[in-house]
């Protein structure tokens, strides 16, 4: 009897589903995104899709359609006990796509553990200049690796049901002016890029397309800057098109200064009115008629779209959890961190570290909670207190009772210093101006003791510009570190010596390091030294500051880590740079006095291994004086783990370059002497360098950089065979043999450039296929690199449209972008038919 009922109780439950399904078709989730979204838009009222044009998304819960609460981060999310992952940065480094994957995977398990459904990553803005700093949390210069790695990345994360945002689109190449800046009337508007069609197209939408097209993304996030006019977020032109080439979800902006005019941005394209609230979009834009009912119902569709293909509607965000980083999660993040170092030297072997000949190690520089783990800004992941793995513990654990491991402070590092440089004569003549550009006749002039205000004076400002002059008499001789630290725009002479001008939204941008100007010279006791800081707030967003301070000669912690060095069997230094939103480098030297230190350590110690823990690219003055370099990036809480990894051989130094290092400040697209490029005259920044960005650019110009793209050892040795190819309609497959010639297990990268026939204008070669190896010794693999018909296209923009040019093509392939020791070329005969 039992039985009965129970069945009776199900049958009731199937019939009420199937009168459900009828009534609300768009639950079923066996039936298509696209499907599911028009479905449910058909049964929206007028008021409803208005409500979801403005972001409200409560007041739809009878339709089942879920809220949208978001999180920065794309190096992890921002939020307290989640796992600080390496910087995306490193995570390119890597080229390893299905690492690329278990991170994005990891990154969404742990938003939507957090209460979060949008993901505000990952980013893949281009790497323009090496001085960009945010570069850390992009993905390198090349549109095709940003691309493919992006493509795993949303993969995982839509495994969660989590949305990803690719950001920021587009042409958002450097912090300089991205948000504009302020004036007497308000703050202006973006810093204008002025991009030529076939770069937008080849370089700078290139990534976003293609991560579009293999994982079908489900956001784009515009950018705060303007393109060749209008601001992104406002450009009709470059939103239509976005959308015309094959992309269905939503656009939103990024947050408060990206949306100018909310009516102008409506009709453009921008779907998502703002990161949290309306951002000034009215349902009046709706019902008056100011925005079409077409317009609207495109809003709501890609909305919904986003939430069915992202599988976020079919399952509803539990209560938010306190801490959601697991061990398995922490040690993907020294999986990731090791995979990415890459090891830049490693002269007579120095590397790994261990045998009988290994009794002592110093360890110098910021090694413990004063290193950089991560970059500052909205992709900032700070560990939680005790969550980190620092450079030391990771040394000394590995190391053992058996070798004596000593530290020695040696450098601050890239942090502002304390003690406040005090002017001769009562300080320091100051003129303030009650304009950002010192114009006209001063609002106030005084004597200043020190440099070191953290607000304007009374009566000056609120937008206020300032200069200080005076002299500084030192009581010993030998190498000053100076440090200038301030929210706006500033630039510091040092006896003649200029330093900056320097470009900082404010001193520390939410989270992450702080953003200090540093520079070093060698004085002399008695001779009085000139001193100027020119300031404007004009770039402040947090409320202007500015404070010059200095290190003595006596203050110095070099000498202590050069006796530290003396007595190891190996020193290994770390240096650091900070890098993050809303603050651009000033330069590619190592800042304050680390070269210095490097120099002193090196000098006695020669089993010197000097570790970059830097965001950028940096000049090496020191680079034949030291046995090794290894690059870290930014390595995220477990830094110690995986460097110490690294260093003792446990892991194969798994990285290559993501962007090439120049070998000094004059190489590269954007040098200072082309200021027109960057940072840009009159409020714009002329990419007139074209499609040659990073490599392409050395290539084109025959420049030899310090290390090249690609470019990274591994404690084996490979070996390439010869390319072979095979052809279909669709387009070419080509392989290759490597293999591991050593006596060790290794990794290495395989890197597959495209040279096209001359009549195409393009660079002599760039990237279309790479694939990492791991090989034990004498083994081998054969790889295999597929090229559609869309790698082997240009943009024609006089036919505004990608052709594909007969003629001969090359395919090179090897370890790097200068080391391709086997090829095989190809015809096309026109329109692309092999």
């Amino acid at each position: 009897m039992l039985r009965w009922v129970a069945l009776v109780v199900i049958l009731s439950m199937c019939v009420a589903g199937s009168a459900m399904a009828a009534d609300e078709p768009w639950r079923d989730a066996g039936q298509p995104p696209d499907q599911r979204a028009a479905e449910l838009l058909a049964a929206m009222t007028p008021d409803q899709k208005v409500a979801m044009a403005l972001g409200d998304y409560a007041s739809l819960a009878s339709l089942g359609v879920p809220t949208l609460p978001s999180a920065d981060g794309p190096s992890g999310i921002r939020a307290e006990g989640t796992t600080s992952f390496p910087s995306a940065q490193t995570l390119a480094a890597t080229f390893d796509r299905d690492l690329a994957r278990a991170y994005g995977e990891a990154i969404g398990a742990e938003a939507r553990g957090k209460g979060f459904n949008w993901w505000l990553g990952p980013a893949m803005d281009i790497a323009r200049t090496p001085l960009a700093g945010r570069q850390p949390e992009n993905l390198g210069e090349d549109p095709f690796l940003a691309g493919e790695t992006v493509a795993q990345e949303v993969t995982g994360a839509k495994s969660r049901h989590v949305i990803a945002t690719l950001k920021h689109y587009v042409a958002n190449n450097a912090e300089w002016g991205r948000i504009g800046f302020n004036t007497p009337t308000g703050r202006s508007g973006g810093v204008n890029a002025i991009v030529p069609e076939r770069a937008l197209q080849e370089i700078y939408e290139a990534p976003f397309k293609r991560a579009i097209r293999k994982s079908t993304a489900d956001a784009v996030m515009c950018s705060y800057n303007r393109l060749n006019g209008p601001q992104t977020c406002e450009s009709p032109g470059l939103l239509s098109e976005l959308k015309a080439s094959g992309f269905d979800g939503f656009v939103a902006p990024d947050f408060i200064f990206a949306v100018k005019d909310p009516l102008a941005a409506t009709l453009a394209g921008l779907d998502v009115p703002a990161l949290g609230g309306t951002g000034g979009r009215t349902a009046a834009m709706f019902t008056s008629g100011q925005v079409p009912a077409a317009r609207l119902d495109d809003i709501v569709r890609r909305t919904l779209f986003a939430m069915f293909d992202s599988g976020a509607f079919d399952d509803p965000l539990g209560p938010a959890a306190t801490n959601v980083s697991t061990p398995e999660r922490q040690a993907l993040a020294t999986k990731v961190s090791a995979g990415g170092m890459v090891l830049l030297r490693n002269a007579r072997h120095a590397l790994p570290l261990g045998g009988r000949g290994l009794h002592s190690i110093a360890v110098i520089g910021p090694s413990g909670d004063d290193a950089i783990y991560i970059s500052g800004g909205s992709s900032a992941v700070t560990p939680a207190p005790g969550a980190t793995v620092t450079p030391l513990a990771g040394i000394r654990a590995r190391a053992g009772s058996g070798v004596d491991v000593t530290a020695a402070q040696g450098s601050l590092g890239d942090v502002p210093l304390t003690t406040i440089v005090p002017g001769d004569g009562g300080g320091f003549q100051a003129s303030y101006w009650n304009n950002g550009d010192f114009s006209g006749t001063p609002a106030l002039t005084r004597t200043d003791p020190t440099v070191d205000l953290a607000a304007a004076p009374a009566g000056v400002g609120p937008l206020w510009s300032a200069r200080w002059t005076g002299t500084v008499t030192p009581t010993e001789s030998g190498l000053y570190r100076f440090s200038l630290l301030q929210a706006g725009l500033a630039t510091l002479w040092i006896d003649g010596q200029r330093i900056g001008p320097g470009y900082r939204e404010g001193v520390q941008f939410i989270a992450g390091p702080r953003y200090p100007m540093q520079a070093a010279v060698r004085l002399t006791a008695g001779k009085p030294v000139s001193i100027r800081v020119d300031y404007s707030s004009s770039a402040q967003l947090f409320g202007a500051q500015v404070h010059l301070a200095w290190q003595p000669p006596s203050a110095s912690g070099v000498p202590a880590a050069v006796e530290a060095a003396r007595h190891a069997d190996a020193a290994i230094v770390l240096a650091d740079n900070a890098s993050g939103e809303g603050m651009d480098h000033v330069g590619l030297g190592l800042p304050g006095d680390q070269d210095q230190l490097i120099d002193a350590v090196a000098a006695v110690n020669r089993r010197t291994i000097v570790v970059l823990n830097t965001g950028s690219p940096v000049l090496m003055p020191w680079l034949r004086r030291v046995e090794g370099v290894l690059q870290a990036w930014y390595p995220g809480q477990q830094f110690g783990a995986a460097l110490a990894s690294v260093l003792f051989g446990d892991s194969d130094p798994g990285g290559r370059l993501p962007i090439t290092f120049p070998a000094t400040d004059a190489q590269g697209p954007a040098p200072p002497t082309r200021p027109e490029r960057y940072p840009g005259v009159n409020g714009e920044q002329r990419y007139d360098e074209g499609i040659s960005v990073g490599y392409r650019w050395y290539d084109q110009m025959r420049q030899q950089p310090l290390f090249p793209f690609g470019y990274g050892l591994s404690y084996a040795d490979f070996r390439f065979g010869d390319v072979r190819l095979r052809f279909d309609r669709g387009g070419v497959t080509a392989s290759t043999r490597v293999t591991n010639t050593s006596r060790r297990s290794g990794s290495t990268v395989a890197q597959a450039y495209l040279s096209f026939p001359r009549s195409a204008g393009e660079p002599p070669r760039q990237l279309k296929g790479y694939e990492k190896v791991q090989l034990a010794p004498g083994r081998s693999a054969v790889v295999s690199f597929r090229l559609d018909r869309a790698d082997l296209a240009y943009f024609d923009e006089g036919a505004h449209r990608q052709v594909v040019a007969g003629g001969r093509y090359t395919l090179s392939v090897g370890s790097s972008s200068r080391d391709l020791p086997a090829s095989a070329s190809f015809e096309l005969r026109g329109h692309g038919h092999p």
